[in-house]
């Protein structure tokens, strides 16, 4: 076609999926609306720069009216998506979509983002993956095991989650210029799935990663009314729930509500990627907005507690489902005493949200499904959520979502060793094209890798001496420490040296660098052939 190039292989079945009619539909998209996406793009950076001298963030003097204005509503919600109080999330391989259809939630979140490693079999291979399985032509076999649909009415909806506005498709150009990732995986998906999910007596719904302000969120609105109108749908056929993981739209969701009404199904509360949002964004503030070790910042924390508390109250208030965040352990069938620790928590965060208004919640493993259903039941009961429960009672201030200050807890070399042996393990993983990673009993996305990376420049830049050594943090301590935990993972079964060493040469990038890199997928997806 003119001006579309495709240079990814066209490997088994992929042209069922890159179709030319498909494909065209892409390119229109990708015509339409790029010049816009690099133009918020560099709204992000300019913002960016202004925190970076001194400014804050704030709610919105300009649209002010938006938030006073009482009368306005999000779309009611969908087929599929009245009662969410389970949703799993998980990347589109074969094994995967038949588990997580199969798990008894309620949703799943079929990830391109940040569960999955964009290497071009998997971004094709899930769209085949994902038509197959609305077609009911999907199985696979393993080690014996075969796997198989349950019948349609015992299946989760599909919620897929397409790449963010700032990754791009280097296989397939339009006019010289890399397609962008977002529209790609929408855009096929729509193509290929609208007319299926319908003809289920459900629809075609995306998550939406990260957004930085309701201008973004205009954008994908338009891009939906667009797509819809090009393949003749309903104006409000698509649904998008958008995740508040990034700083600045904890300061925006009434508005992103707003931009996205007649498409909108809701908000979710991340935990990862918001606090590397808020290192990131105040990277040259010094100590104001230093965060302990990670596993130390809990959903508690004043800052989080009020973000969390506003959520619910901002989507209840517009009549959009709220959603919690993840719980991401993977019970083990060698240790009963590690589930028993780690199934406690997970009751007691999952408690929290369904206490706290939350219409729903996030698990990353099947095993989770009970735990969280069974919270959530006691809550819910009949009801399929708990929309009325307006939370009028919250009230929270600017100041209380930047009280990053008032986190307790402690920087110690065990956090910092934990930071870079994970980080090490998921992007060797990532690199070799695996975006869902178990690791130390917990399934890890590129989230975890985020934070950690963001947390070791965070405290190399502050000076931070460790709590229980006393020692320091340098680039040269963490160098020695990237060495001693290699030469550990080296010992284990299954090592692959070149993975692991372009694993620490990346890491290295994005940690020890003096420029802060927006995102480690960026310099990681260039190097992906």
């Amino acid at each position: 076609m003119d001006g579309v190039e495709i240079t990814g292989p066209l490997l088994t079945r992929f042209d069922e999926i890159l179709t030319p009619e498909a494909v065209a539909y892409v390119a229109a998209l990708q015509r339409e609306f790029n010049a816009r996406r690099l133009e918020l793009l560099d709204a992000r950076q300019a913002r960016q720069q202004e925190l970076s001298a001194g400014a804050s963030l704030d709610f919105l003097a300009e649209t002010k009216h938006i938030r006073e204005d009482d009368s306005w509503r999000v779309a009611e919600p969908a087929p599929g998506l009245v009662d969410r109080r389970v949703e799993i999330t998980g990347p589109t391989d074969r094994k995967m979509t038949i588990n997580a259809l199969n798990s008894g939630a309620k949703v799943w979140l079929a990830d391109f983002e940040d569960a999955n490693s964009p290497l071009w079999e998997n971004v094709i291979g899930g769209q085949l993956n994902l038509r197959d399985a609305l077609d009911r032509t999907i199985d696979f076999e393993t080690g014996g095991k075969s796997y198989a649909l349950r019948r349609d009415d015992e299946l989760a909806t599909i919620v897929v989650r397409p790449r963010g506005w700032h990754l791009e498709e280097k296989h397939i150009t339009v006019d010289g210029a890399a397609a962008s990732g977002s529209l790609v995986d929408f855009g096929l998906y729509l193509f290929h799935c609208a007319k299926r999910q319908l003809d289920k007596g459900k629809g075609p719904y995306f998550y939406l990663p990260k957004l930085e302000s309701h201008l973004e969120a205009r954008l994908w609105n338009d891009v939906f009314v667009r797509a819809q109108e090009l393949l003749g749908l309903d104006r409000g056929t698509i649904r998008a729930t958008v995740l508040i993981e990034t700083y600045p739209a904890a300061f925006e969701m009434e508005e992103i509500l707003y931009e996205l009404r007649e498409h909108s199904a809701g908000l979710n509360a991340g935990r990862w990627d918001y606090l590397f949002s808020v290192i990131k964004k105040f990277r040259t503030r010094g100590r104001e907005f230093l965060l302990p070790e990670r596993n130390a910042v809990t959903m508690t924390a004043p800052f989080m507690r009020a973000y969390t508390e506003l959520l619910v109250r901002t989507c209840h208030k517009r009549g959009a489902h709220a959603i919690g965040g993840m719980a991401a352990f993977i019970p083990s069938r060698r240790d009963p005493e590690v589930n028993k620790v780690a199934l406690e928590k997970v009751r007691a965060d999952k408690t929290r949200e369904s206490g706290d208004g939350f219409d729903g919640s996030w698990v990353a493993h099947p095993d989770l499904v009970p735990i969280c259903k069974e919270v959530f039941d006691g809550v819910l009961g009949d009801r399929p959520n708990q929309l009325d429960r307006l939370r009028e009672d919250v009230s929270v201030s600017a100041a209380d979502l930047l009280a990053v200050s008032e986190t307790p807890g402690e920087i110690t070399e065990a956090g910092l060793r934990n930071n870079v042996d994970v980080a090490l393990r998921y992007l060797a993983a990532w690199i070799g094209g695996n975006g869902a990673v178990a690791i130390h009993n917990l399934m890890e996305d590129a989230a975890t890798a985020e934070i950690s990376r963001s947390q070791v420049w965070q405290w190399i830049h502050n000076d931070i001496a460790l709590a229980d050594t006393g020692e320091t943090v340098t680039k040269e301590l963490v160098e020695r420490i990237i060495e001693e935990e290699l030469a550990g993972i080296a010992a284990e079964p299954g090592y692959d040296a070149d993975l692991y060493g372009k694993a620490a040469e990346l890491f290295k990038e994005v940690a020890l660098d003096d420029d802060f890199a927006e995102f480690l997928t960026l310099p990681a997806y260039a190097r992906m052939p």
